[in-house]
């Protein structure tokens, strides 16, 4: 086997997963990955096949995202705006170089060097262009959560567990009016439910009325999780039990953020 092919062997499965990465899909960033390599075998020089190490590499990202920008079926405008991943939403609203900056640094471990020279910038606009990207990632994964509970301690408890882990409580509601009216005011992401209220209200149907007016990851905090079976509920979010504890709501709201974008009710 000629060097060259040994140095492709090599960094196939590297490339394959920054092709996944910046395609949007693994069928596609594997195809991705195959025209690379036959193009990188007609001129194994040019691409750094012969020196091997990081000299095969660098060159090598750059060969992929000259054919994703180049190939019709596969380029920048075919990739995906509403991926379920936090992460990957907030990457698909970067400008493309930014998007790149990121996933060969954070993804593939690149110095900032390395990968300004990859795609071919500036090192103090790499710089500033990361920064952006990593500002806008950090962005995606804090939430607005608003905590409906009629028990002041166990909202404050709440509260501070939301901030303790970087989220941001926008508000707390006691009963369903003031749940809508901070609803529309703040725009919270994550609702903390209590699923009985002491005005008689209901927990399930401000879940309910929340998902209409807007899409709304909810968490149902109670000791009456009878209520929710029984009220044909428990597809409009998870349930913690009570007497909780941190560990939980903070698996919970974690589950949250990685769930799916929910659809909102007709």
């Amino acid at each position: 086997m000629l060097v060259y092919e040994c140095e492709l062997f090599e960094v196939v499965p590297v490339l394959r997963r920054y092709a996944r990465a910046l395609t949007g899909a693994t069928d596609r960033g594997d195809a991705l990955v195959t025209r690379c390599v036959e193009a990188a075998m007609m001129a194994p020089s040019r691409f750094g096949l012969d020196r091997g190490g990081d000299g095969a590499l660098l060159p090598m990202y750059a060969l992929l995202n000259l054919l994703f920008d180049r190939s019709e079926d596969l380029g920048p405008a075919g990739r995906p705006l509403r991926s379920p991943h936090p992460i990957e939403r907030a990457l698909a609203e970067l400008p493309e170089a930014d998007r790149r900056l990121y996933l060969l640094t954070a993804l593939e471990g690149l110095s900032l060097p390395q990968a300004a020279k990859v795609l071919q910038l500036r090192p103090g606009e790499a710089i500033e262009r990361l920064k952006t990207a990593r500002a806008r990632v950090r962005g995606a994964m804090v939430q607005r959560v608003m905590v409906v509970e009629d028990n002041a301690l166990l909202a404050m408890e709440l509260g501070a567990l939301v901030a303790e882990m970087g989220h941001v409580v926008c508000g707390t509601a006691g009963n369903e009016p003031e749940a809508l009216a901070l609803m529309k005011v703040e725009k919270p992401t994550l609702a903390l439910l209590d699923v009985r209220l002491a005005d008689g209200g209901s927990g399930i149907e401000i879940a309910r009325r929340l998902k209409r007016v807007r899409d709304l990851r909810t968490i149902f905090v109670t000791a009456f999780d009878d209520d929710i079976q029984a009220g044909d509920a428990r597809h409009l979010g998870q349930i913690v039990r009570k007497p909780f504890t941190n560990a939980g709501i903070q698996a919970a709201i974690s589950r949250a953020i990685f769930m799916p974008q929910p659809v909102a009710l007709a």
